[in-house]
């Protein structure tokens, strides 16, 4: 029998994926059958100039079912797609609370909801609480009231529940955790956990704080679905990351260790990139005789900051010239945010609320829109502590120049972009500064 050729090995080793963004445009992609979800995910960075900043994440999307879940970034995407049903998708976003439990552990974990197993009453030192989830041999286990949905009927049952390393538990008799009283809901290894996208109707749920743990097998029968529901959303996001920890273990840790930067798989490339975005642009410095690439990314931002300084200097000099110009600067100050990746122009306000549940809700997680209520003002729609807010910006006149400002006239800024860097540096009147923008990519 003849052997096969290297091409031919190759070529049987690729498959395709496709991918959509939040626009509803779609991108095919080929891939090895070891590309991981990061691989592809940076790849995609690549083909459309986006900013890789580690946020990045592919998205298991289930239109039916109405469930969807980030992969995690070892994850191998054909063997994700091949268990996937034919009306299911990928989606390339943003998810910033990817591994932000990492790098704020208290905010994921309420202290009464964490115990270890071995003791009725013995909580988890605060310093040793990741440690105690990615070490194996510990026994930490997450503990309190959950919604299940009862199989084939619409009513909710509340029951106390119990999530370990075998799996998750309820308890038969109050919140007893003698082992006759638990009963298995469902295993960890088999199954993935994911976030219910089409509220609370369908489902007669009681709260808003749905999730799902599906069968990793299962591709569209509801009857396997786990459906449960939290009282609030800190404890769904401390049930859905214990979860995701006790599950993977270190493998999430080394995922989030490794470098954010890598060099991009330019091999899966077939023809050279020849559209070029701002986000593309590397910084320079052109103080001297010849120009340099900025590398340290401090310095890139105080470059770009004193540019628009000096934007803004020159654009006052040539108000008081009177240029005739159509890029005259006093009404290019009220438009140039339009091109900023965190305007989203006249999104409703459930838009806005949907991108940013989307992306993570993590402390500093904020977008800009249109006013629907004032067709001269804008709205600053802000996460802080898993709570959405939403802050009027108004324009105000002063000697014949139109302002913006969050405080009623107190500070203000020539335009937007100047509004959003001095509150990336400063909190203001707001909760907290403005850290992470809310991006809709277009592949």
């Amino acid at each position: 029998m003849p052997s096969c050729s290297p091409d031919c090995c190759l070529f049987q080793a690729v498959e395709i994926v496709k991918v959509w963004s939040e626009d509803g445009a779609g991108k095919v992609v080929e891939i090895p059958a070891d590309m991981t979800a990061r691989d592809v995910c940076q790849l995609l960075v690549y083909k459309s100039h986006c900013v890789e900043d580690g946020a990045w994440a592919l998205v298991e999307h289930h239109p039916i079912l109405g469930l969807e879940r980030c992969l995690e970034d070892h994850e191998l995407v054909v063997n994700v797609q091949s268990s996937m049903s034919s009306d299911s998708k990928f989606l390339f976003r943003k998810n910033y609370a990817k591994y932000e439990f990492f790098r704020n552990p208290l905010n994921f974990f309420p202290e009464q909801m964490v115990a270890w197993c071995q003791e009725a009453d013995g909580s988890i030192p605060q310093s040793q609480l990741l440690q105690n989830f990615l070490n194996s041999s510990s026994c930490p286990e997450i503990q309190g009231y959950l919604y299940v949905k009862e199989p084939g009927r619409k009513s909710w049952k509340k029951l106390y529940m119990f999530l370990r390393r075998s799996g998750l538990y309820y308890s038969t008799k109050g919140t007893s955790k003698e082992p006759r009283h638990l009963q298995l809901l469902s295993d960890l290894d088999e199954s993935n956990i994911f976030t219910t996208i089409t509220g609370r109707k369908p489902h007669n749920a009681p709260t808003d704080f749905q999730f799902c743990i599906k069968p990793s097998k299962v591709r569209s029968d509801c009857k396997e679905l786990k459906m449960l529901c939290a009282e609030d959303e800190q404890s769904r996001t401390c049930w859905m990351t214990a979860f995701r920890l006790l599950k993977y273990g270190i493998v999430l840790y080394q995922s989030y260790s490794l470098p954010q930067q890598r060099k991009p798989a330019t091999s899966h490339f077939s023809a050279p990139v020849r559209s070029v975005s701002e986000n593309s642009l590397v910084a320079m410095d052109f103080s001297g005789r010849t120009g340099r690439v900025i590398e340290n990314p401090v310095e890139a931002q105080s470059a770009a900051l004193e540019e628009g300084q000096t934007w803004r200097k020159r654009g006052q000099r040539m108000n008081v010239l009177g240029s005739s110009s159509p890029l005259h600067p006093s009404s290019l100050s009220t438009v140039i945010h339009r091109t900023q990746v965190w305007f989203h122009g006249r999104i409703m306000r459930e838009d806005a609320h949907k991108m940013i549940m989307q992306q993570g809700q993590v402390d500093g997680l904020f977008l800009l829109r249109d006013s629907q209520s004032n067709p001269k003002a804008f709205v600053l729609t802000l996460c802080h502590h898993q709570k959405i807010k939403h802050f009027q910006i108004l324009p105000c006149e002063e000697d014949g120049q139109v302002f913006f400002s969050l405080d009623d006239g107190a500070t203000k800024f020539t335009d937007l972009i100047h509004l959003v860097e001095f509150y990336q540096l400063n909190r203001g009147v707001l909760p907290c500064k403005l850290k992470h923008p809310c991006t809709a990519v277009a592949l």
